[in-house]
């Protein structure tokens, strides 16, 4: 019997499930979300906004005075491909959680993707999510704790967008009618360029005085130790001349030098506070020679994640604020790290607690470590060197901050000779504390290991006693560590705008560097001459100061934006208007006849002032448009005609050489990375360049290996 074949068993087919939703969530930059990507898994997509996807337009100011200073935002040139994307990944969402930073900027950044997604998307729920640090917990926790957009934030952030817009749009344009094209004025910025400028002019009119001190270096016994005559007949010694010291030195060595005083007393020294971020740019820069734009740049990468072995991790807490206070799960972290690292002798009796200065946001922790056992050494392979150098000032100071105090033996020993008192300082540690982890202070330095010495012991004078002749110094010229303290303490800008304002004084070529130190420019001057004399209220740091309060209650909610900015602008208005007739047309007024001619049409060269300094163009212009960088000296090197200029190597970094130079060797190879001087060697007739030594300061040194001439610099 033939065999029927069985029919197949019709298999039902399956619907292919819709893929499920995942949440959006839109951070700032790629690096942070990187990170967060990393912390969330496949239930999340993480995108970056690269900043600000709406704001105003640059080409116009773009702010409706008579309509309640309404403000016309666009799309910023170049986002909109990132809004876009962003949009499309909002509708295939269950939901989107904005993670910008938590400041006014954040916020606002939040603020307009929340009204462009929900424009599209109104049903979708968009939410708020904050992230002190960037570490699991932190995002789970932020992740689990949604919030509504901060319009009170969002306010004070349109009022400084729109009071810096009034200023900066309307004076500007004047500057450039009046001065040159490329002028800015800006309500922080004009504030800063007065101080340096101020700053500039109490040096230059500073007159020094003579002054003398006389040391010795005793001996008891086998140990040398330096001691300064501090008093003559029991008065506060006052040298003003040679022949002042000369009779002192006359006098002394006719009795011994006997121990009249000793005076031993036990001082401890307090932990300082973690960094708030004025602090934390203050040491950088006096520590790290940093400028305060690097600092906030190399933060910035801490705070968003570095590549650890265990993949990208935020290594520091969010880097802009201006709080002390600490979370108690950090501060139980850090005391775990201190037993187990130095022992609990190490930990204080009390927590230590710091106050905050009166009036400021206290939104986030002070800048601190998010994990301390990730100790410098231990990330130190994968941090760059700056990197590295920066995380570890963060480190040290927050765990020194958790710390005992230090403790010290001070001991004051006077030695009397006739008239003539002379008196040393000892300081020895007797328990470390801090500074186990901290290091050395700055007047740690200046401390002396006395040997024993009791009172009526007799000590031997070693060779004779040393005049040093000085004279008084004007306040230092500021650099960025100094600018930025006295900005904060005056209450002028946020922790936010003190790098930025920096930056841009640097970039109109209002002010210039030489080493560390801020020096303004001519062109600086004059700009801070016209804004004293046509807008003193922008430029006083006590109504700039009032302003940033008021903003402070926008925030607050105790002011409203609309009323901020309509008191303001009633005051500017007539301000502006009468500036625009009475300030005078100075345009070329930097133009100055040189020796050069122009090598296309052989007409005179000018020096004229462009956007990065000083340069030379044809006087023809615009029939000839032949410029050239200004010649700072002639070529050193023999048989070379060529002049010295500056110029701007891959990175920017600005380095000397040649007009003849070359990479290769059919030209000069002359290049140097200290700026030369017209002046020459008055000793070999060689190029004279700026210097900037510890031991000497600003000075010209030549660079001829066989002459060591070397002149301090004036001012």
């Amino acid at each position: 019997m033939e065999s029927v074949p069985k029919k197949k068993a019709k298999v039902k087919s399956k619907k292919k499930a819709k893929p499920r939703k995942k949440i959006l969530v839109i951070v700032e930059s790629p690096a942070k979300a990187k990170t967060i990507n990393r912390y969330l898994g496949n239930s999340y997509i993480v995108e970056a906004s690269m900043g600000h996807v709406i704001d105003l337009p640059k080409s116009r100011i773009a702010v409706n005075v008579e309509k309640d200073f309404e403000p016309d935002y666009i799309t910023v040139r170049g986002r909109g491909k990132i809004l876009n994307r962003i949009k499309k990944l909002s509708g295939q969402a269950s939901a989107v959680y904005l993670a910008a930073d938590e400041d006014r900027e954040g916020e606002a950044i939040s603020w307009h993707l929340y009204n462009e997604i929900k424009k599209k998307y109104p049903d979708l729920a968009v939410s708020r999510i904050i992230l002190h640090e960037i570490t699991k917990p932190a995002v789970q926790e932020a992740i689990a704790s949604p919030r509504e957009i901060d319009l009170s934030k969002v306010n004070a952030q349109r009022a400084r967008r729109i009071l810096d817009r009034l200023v900066g749009y309307n004076i500007s344009p004047i500057l450039w009618d009046k001065v040159k094209k490329g002028l800015s004025a800006g309500r922080v910025q004009s504030v800063a360029l007065k101080l340096v400028c101020e700053r500039e002019e109490v040096i230059q009119g500073f007159k020094p005085e003579e002054y003398w001190n006389v040391d010795g270096i005793f001996k008891k016994e086998k140990k040398e130790f330096p001691a300064r005559l501090i008093k003559i007949n029991d008065e506060k010694v006052s040298l003003k001349s040679k022949d002042d010291v000369d009779e002192i030195i006359s006098d002394c060595g006719k009795d011994s030098f006997v121990c009249e005083k000793i005076e031993t007393k036990t001082r401890t020294r307090k932990p300082l506070a973690p960094f708030t971020t004025s602090k934390m740019q203050q040491d950088a820069a006096n520590k790290l020679g940093f400028t305060s734009d690097k600092i906030m740049r190399i933060a910035q990468q801490l705070y968003e994640g570095v590549e650890l072995e265990q993949g990208a991790t935020g290594l520091i807490s969010y880097m802009r604020t201006d709080s002390v206070r600490i979370s108690d799960v950090a501060k139980q972290q850090a005391l775990e790290f201190i037993k187990s690292e130095y022992g609990e002798n190490f930990i204080p009796d009390t927590s230590n607690e710091y106050k905050n200065r009166k009036g400021i946001q206290d939104a986030h922790e002070a800048i601190r470590p998010t994990d301390v056992f990730n100790t410098p050494d231990k990330v130190k392979k994968y941090l760059s060197r700056d990197q590295y150098r920066l995380y570890k000032l963060i480190w040290s100071r927050f765990v020194g901050s958790r710390m005992k105090p230090a403790v010290f033996d001070q001991v004051v020993v006077d030695i009397k000779n006739g008239n003539a008192l002379f008196r040393a300082n000892g300081s020895k540690v007797k328990f470390k504390g801090f500074l186990k982890v901290y290091g050395k202070m700055e007047d740690d330095e200046k401390s002396t290991d006395l040997p024993q010495l009791n009172k009526n012991d007799k000590v031997e004078l070693v060779d004779e006693l040393n005049p040093t002749q000085h004279f008084t110094q004007p306040a230092p010229r500021f650099n960025d560590a100094s600018i930025v303290k006295i900005l904060e303490e005056s209450g002028i800008g946020r922790p936010s705008t003190y790098a930025p304002t920096i930056f841009t004084l640097i970039k109109r070529y209002y002010v210039t560097r030489q080493g560390r130190q801020l020096i303004p420019t001519e062109l600086g001057k004059l700009v801070n001459s016209i804004m004293v004399e046509h807008f003193t209220n922008l430029v006083d740091p006590s109504f700039t100061a009032q302003m940033e309060e008021q903003l402070d209650q926008v925030e607050e909610e105790k002011l409203e934006w609309v009323k901020l900015l309509r008191t303001f602008y009633d005051g500017f208005s007539p301000v502006l208007e009468k500036a625009a007739v009475n300030i005078k047309d100075v345009k070329n007024i930097f133009d100055e006849e040189t020796e050069y001619n122009c090598k296309e049409c052989g007409s005179v060269m000018l020096k004229k002032l462009g956007r990065y300094g000083f340069f030379l163009a044809c006087s023809t212009f615009p029939d000839c448009r032949y410029t050239e960088p200004l010649p700072l000296a002639h070529c050193p090197n023999d048989g070379c005609d060529g002049k010295i200029v500056a110029k701007r190597g891959k990175k920017g970094r600005i380095f000397y050489g040649c007009s003849n130079y070359k990479a290769d060797d059919t030209g000069c190879g002359f290049v140097s990375w200290d700026k030369p001087v017209k002046k020459k060697c008055p000793e070999c007739s060689g190029l004279l360049v700026e210097k900037n030594t510890k031991d000497m300061g600003y000075h010209y040194s030549c660079i001829n290996e066989n002459c060591e001439y070397t002149e301090k610099m004036e001012g």
